[in-house]
């Protein structure tokens, strides 16, 4: 079988065309062809632009407890009217402590960015709750990202404005991807394994960071179970692990936050300074931890002056025409 990727239009009939019907031959052109498919799943979706969520791993999630919708992450895309497209993407991590998943800072997240022309992807990842710790979360929000990259073309994105926005432990998730991403293996059979992890900016709401003194304990246990070595700890408390290539982030919180203490986005700012990293923060007066844009409901009236905000920086990132 030939090493050549192909167009998803094309792909069964170019594809197939060159395998072998007999043994050997057939067994590893048959390997080959697995190792393809998903990319050429989401190569099909993209030529519709899908709506509908999509399995990160069609054959099953690594460490997949079993085969139940907890156990199948997935992403669901949001495309803005293709008038106001600006081929900016964000994937997004909804809140909720590791233990569930916050739909009003999913969903609701998708529609705002919808209306600025960026095109959004809600990211259902594996849970503390469902028998999941650390690596799965960080592992499905890698995956997230390489998949709308490998998919860029057919979605009409840019591959270099694809960012990650998170809010509580979703924000902890995003914090992990904005410092322990990578750049993808190039010998990787799956296509999309060949893309780069990093995003290109990250937006963390009122975020869960430390895994230390000032953290969420209920996220620290969802994420590392009862009892975490100290290293893990260490690993995973993402003030520790900001770099020069840490991507420019929004942090914004509430002195008012009695769930997850400010401390959290002062530290991930002080870390961004000190390894000279751009960043906005914004630490407002009031605000109730959880409040997603303001409020529960999509509701432009009640939106948040966060919002406003982010969406300047956002336009200062190239990401807003």
């Amino acid at each position: 079988m030939e090493a050549s990727l192909v167009s998803g239009r094309d792909f069964p009939a170019k594809l197939l065309g060159r395998i072998s019907l007999s043994g050997y031959a057939y067994v590893n052109a048959m390997k080959n062809l697995l190792h393809l498919l998903p990319l050429f799943i989401f190569t099909l979706m993209g030529q519709a632009q899908p709506t509908n969520p999509l399995p990160l791993w069609p054959d099953g999630a690594p460490g997949a407890l079993g085969t139940a919708d907890k156990d199948t992450p997935t992403l669901t895309p949001f495309f803005p009217d293709p008038a106001k497209a600006t081929g900016a993407a964000m994937v997004i991590c909804p809140g909720g402590g590791y233990r569930g998943l916050a739909a009003h800072e999913g969903k609701n997240y998708a529609l705002w960015l919808n209306e600025q022309g960026v095109t959004a992807f809600v990211l259902k990842y594996r849970l503390g709750s469902a028998g999941y710790h650390h690596p799965s979360m960080l592992q499905d929000a890698a995956r997230a990202m390489r998949t709308v990259r490998a998919n860029a073309t057919e979605w009409k994105l840019d591959p270099k404005r694809i960012g990650i926005m998170g809010s509580s432990a979703g924000g902890h998730l995003a914090s992990t991807m904005v410092t322990h991403f990578d750049a993808g293996k190039q010998d990787a059979a799956d296509p999309i394994d060949r893309q780069s992890s990093r995003p290109d900016l990250g937006i963390l709401c009122y975020p869960v960071i430390t895994m230390g003194e000032k953290t969420h304990l209920g996220s620290k246990t969802n994420l590392l179970g009862g009892n975490p070595s100290p290293e893990m700890v260490k690993l995973m408390s993402n003030e520790l692990q900001v770099t020069k290539d840490t991507p420019p982030c929004f942090v914004f919180h509430t002195a008012a936050d009695t769930v997850v203490p400010v401390e959290n986005s002062l530290e991930f700012a002080a870390a961004l300074q000190k390894a000279g990293v751009p960043f906005d923060l914004h630490i407002y007066k009031n605000g109730a931890h959880g409040m997603g844009l303001g409020s529960r409901e999509y509701d432009t009236a009640h939106f948040h002056a966060w919002t406003k905000d982010c969406s300047f920086w956002l336009k200062e990132q190239g990401f807003l025409n």
